[in-house]
């Protein structure tokens, strides 16, 4: 029977027994609406069906809702940025076979970002397994399963209806274990429409994952004695820090300690910090390594970082991974990168530092009151002025911070310098848009030369993944752009800025129509320089051949358009001042910037160079 050939009687009855039904997707459902998760971003099968319908039925009663991605790779992406972003959770999930196998980049890469993630894949039912079923991926066919076990921290296939409850729950507990990331769960399409008994299950999530009191007292006595003891320290601040930073950027105060950050956790830190001294590694400042090798520096302090390749400028042994090393994380498996250090500590960072500080106040430690009189003044100056950051000249705020080649920062040239741009898109857009740089130049350009406002200089954030956020290590292309949208829909209202590449958006950009049926005010900023612009610089730096890096020229704001997108080509500063930023910011739905940069300008890639051995 159709459904226009259903009466109201007939209709109401199929309403009520759909409303009747709690089997294995509304599980998933359940549990996740436990933790205030508002999405699941994937792309709907045969095979995922009943997850679906689930999620239907949660959406009719104001609940959780499922986010249609382009690619389950974007799916992936847009739970990783909407992860960053809430701090929650993040949800995605794929249909059997390569529905399964596309996801795989994305969770990599929240995998090697410790992001927590719930991944759920589909497997045809399980009568069909090693029948050669349409699109079989259980372990008689491509086993998907065992695809995920190295970019998860839980993996399983749930092979019986009474096993879902507890792995469901032992998932998405192993998420928010230290080290981070995501859990995977195969579950076969029989199993996922199997109804349940209990309804709900009793277990409550919530409370299960709350934050350990647990300390050692000894170890955070042992590091309290190492701190006052020193004679000047710096520190080295990663994106492990983000529940924490508040406190450590009053810890920095009360000992006037210099303030350096890895390009993951460059956004924690306000740039016109009086502490900061800017990044450090990959694309990172001058400053920075200044402060690391100043000989007064006895101490330095890392927190919340692995110190792996880009955040340690290449394992720079000589500035960093020496005996001036605290290290201090809640992943104990980042100790194996430090064992040149002096100490190591494990722990909460929020938790140890708040002890830490505490006892600093208790012992009216003679920072206390400097901290006392510079929070009295932050208070003044933090009242609005009514003055918008973009009437203010940034080079000039940043007083501790030396950027390469400056005066290209504020050049006039077309086409614009990347510098330049960077510069004007931290100017022009409100203090509280989120900035995400995709891989590649933009990264590059963005950890260097981009420093958006951020008056505060002490207290928690309102953000769980700060002002700034990139994915390195594992750096696919495309990660921004997915990564942008799940942010925005994390905080919806908020002006999210994409920085990425031509390639990046050749790969990647059907995945900005999902702004377009989200109504997100995410700007799309595309470097256009027709290149794999990394590659070609890259090459050009070691010496070696020129080859596959050059991209066909591309209309992106065309592009654009045909996707019901707002769209500017920019070639010039003076174009780009002319766009209406508020009107771009206040509209629901996306922009899309085709900026046509220097395309000869290298960006600051020395580190990714050293790594390769080009130099």
């Amino acid at each position: 029977m159709s459904s226009q050939s259903r009466g109201p009687q007939q209709t109401r009855v199929v309403e009520s027994q759909a409303a009747s039904v709690f089997d294995g997707g509304d599980l998933v459902v359940h549990y996740l609406e436990q933790l205030g998760v508002d999405y699941i971003f994937g792309i709907p099968g045969g095979a995922i069906e009943p997850l679906y319908n689930a999620m239907a039925r949660s959406e009719r009663r104001g609940g959780l809702r499922s986010v249609v991605a382009r690619h389950e790779s974007g799916a992936a992406f847009m739970a990783d940025g909407y992860a960053r972003e809430t701090g929650k959770l993040g949800a995605c999930c794929a249909t059997t076979g390569p529905g399964a196998t596309n996801l795989i980049t994305g969770v990599a890469c929240a995998y090697e970002n410790e992001i927590p993630l719930l991944v759920i894949t589909a497997q045809t039912a399980l009568h069909t397994f090693g029948k050669g079923a349409f699109q079989e991926s259980s372990g008689t066919g491509i086993d998907t399963v065992g695809m995920f076990q190295y970019c998860s921290r839980y993996n399983s296939l749930v092979s019986h209806p009474e096993q879902l409850p507890h792995r469901l729950s032992a998932a998405i507990l192993a998420s928010f274990r230290y080290p981070r990331g995501p859990s995977h769960l195969s579950i076969p399409l029989d199993v996922l429409r199997s109804p349940l008994h209990e309804q709900p299950p009793p277990l409550n999530l919530k409370n299960l994952l709350r934050r350990s009191i647990l300390v050692d007292d000894e170890t955070i006595l042992a590091l309290y004695r190492e701190i006052a003891a020193a004679g000047r320290i710096a520190l080295l601040i990663g994106p492990g820090c983000a529940d924490a930073v508040g406190v450590i950027l009053e810890l920095a105060l009360l000992l006037d300690a210099s303030v350096v950050t890895t390009p993951q956790g460059k956004g924690l830190v306000s740039p016109y910090h009086p502490q900061f001294r800017g990044v450090f590694g990959f694309a990172g400042h001058a400053s920075a390594r200044a402060c690391l090798v100043d000989s007064a520096v006895d101490l330095v302090l890392v927190v919340g970082t692995g110190l792996g390749e880009f955040a340690s400028a290449g394992w720079d042994k000589e500035v960093l991974l020496n005996r001036k090393l605290i290290h201090v994380d809640a992943n104990e498996s980042h100790f194996s990168h430090t064992p040149m250090a002096r100490m190591q500590v494990a722990g909460d960072p929020l938790i140890i530092f708040d002890r830490i500080v505490d006892r600093l106040h208790s012992e009216k430690y003679p920072g206390s009151r400097r901290l006392h009189q510079r929070q009295e003044n932050r208070a003044a100056s933090d009242r609005d002025d009514g003055r918008s950051p973009r009437t203010r000249q940034l080079p000039k705020l940043i007083r501790h911070l030396a950027v390469e080649q400056e005066a290209k920062y504020t050049a006039d040239a077309t086409p614009i310098k990347p510098q330049r741009l960077m510069y004007e898109l931290a100017r022009l857009f409100p203090a509280t848009t989120r900035f995400l740089a995709d891989s590649g130049n933009s990264v590059a350009w963005a950890v260097h030369y981009l420093h958006p406002f951020d008056r505060r200089i002490a207290g928690a954030r309102p953000t769980n993944g700060g002002l700034f956020r990139t994915s390195l290590d594992f750096a696919p292309m495309g990660w921004a752009i997915g990564g942008a949208v799940g942010t925005a829909l994390g905080r919806r209202g908020t002006p999210v800025v994409c920085i990425t590449g031509d390639g990046s958006i050749l790969m990647n950009g059907q995945e900005i129509t999902v702004a377009v049926s989200e109504r997100l005010p995410v700007i799309f900023v595309v470097l256009n320089d027709a290149a794999l612009g990394m590659v070609k610089h890259g090459q050009r730096l070691a010496g070696a051949e020129p080859i596959g890096y050059e991209l066909p020229p591309v209309d992106f704001c065309a592009m654009a358009h045909a996707m019901g997108v707002n769209a500017y080509t920019v070639r010039s500063p003076a174009e780009l001042l002319a766009l209406d930023i508020d009107a771009i910011c206040a509209r629901a739905g996306p922009t899309l910037l085709d900026v046509h940069i220097d395309a000869e300008e290298v960006p600051p890639m020395g580190v990714r160079m050293q790594g390769l051995g080009g130099l």
